[in-house]
């Protein structure tokens, strides 16, 4: 009954992908026409188009400079300082009484010297019915507080966000920095942080029973060759140079000063 469930939550993802990408086709279309450089394409690009769109969407989370209203949205050092992994994708969401969202990005485990893994490529897509119009493009930055955490992004299956793998909203802002090193002194601390940010007519998006599935297809695509996700999130492929762009604002994004 299990598989049958999933495979329903697969097919119902493989559905709302096409829609996604459908719409995701207008988006970018509009933005390279408009010059709007900061709204992300949910379709899964390149590993290097990839990398650099995980790195814009963190440093909106992470630049004080890029918050008109302060310091509401940006992630405490600490909390990226003791993640285990990361999770960052864009999502449309879509839809007139029916609707459907879906999107892409990567996911990068912190291996234990220190360093991050090599990425491994992701999707998320979902259905839903109600009194809904409109469209809306989010960014979202998950955090991976545990080891448990990463190995349900490295089954090479889907993770429900908020089912199998609970999650909490994050600690945020300068205020955040206190509570987020006695939370972790303590060992308080929900398996995944999410983070997010909308642009469009939808008010926000929940997460909750979002299925995110690894894309085996797209990770051969960067690589190569067929590789595992639980591969790369272990640390057994070196990172790769069209991932620098990540990596660099990761390093930024944990060693910048608390605010």
């Amino acid at each position: 009954m299990f598989n049958k469930f999933k495979e329903q939550a697969a097919r119902a993802a493989e559905g709302a992908s096409q829609l996604g990408q459908q719409a995701g086709r207008g988006i970018g279309d509009f933005a390279e026409k408009s010059g709007a450089t900061k709204i992300n394409n949910p379709i899964v690009g390149t590993l290097s188009e990839e990398s650099q769109k995980c790195a814009r969407i963190l440093e909106t989370f992470i630049d004080k400079e890029e918050i008109e209203t302060g310091f509401d949205q940006i992630i405490p050092v600490k909390v990226l300082q003791e993640a285990k992994g990361i999770a960052i994708y864009t999502i449309i969401k879509a839809g007139f009484i029916w609707s459907g969202r879906a999107g892409s990005g990567l996911v990068l485990a912190k291996l234990p010297d220190g360093r991050w893994s090599a990425p491994s490529a992701i999707a998320t897509g979902g259905m839903g019915f109600g009194a809904q119009v409109g469209a809306d493009i989010t960014d979202v930055v998950l955090i991976l507080n545990s080891d448990e955490a990463v190995r349900a992004f490295s089954q090479g299956g889907n993770v429900t966000i908020g089912g199998n793998l609970a999650v909490s909203a994050g600690p945020i802002g300068a205020g955040g920095e206190a509570s987020v090193a006695a939370d972790y002194k303590e060992r308080k601390v929900a398996p995944v942080f999410s983070y997010t940010k909308s642009k469009g007519l939808f008010a926000g998006i929940s997460l909750e029973g979002t299925a995110v599935l690894s894309l085996t297809r797209t990770n051969t695509g960067f690589y190569g060759r067929e590789i595992k996700p639980e591969q790369l999130l272990k640390g057994e492929i070196e990172p790769p140079a069209e991932a620098k762009p990540l990596y660099d604002m990761i390093t930024r994004a944990e060693s910048r000063d608390p605010y």
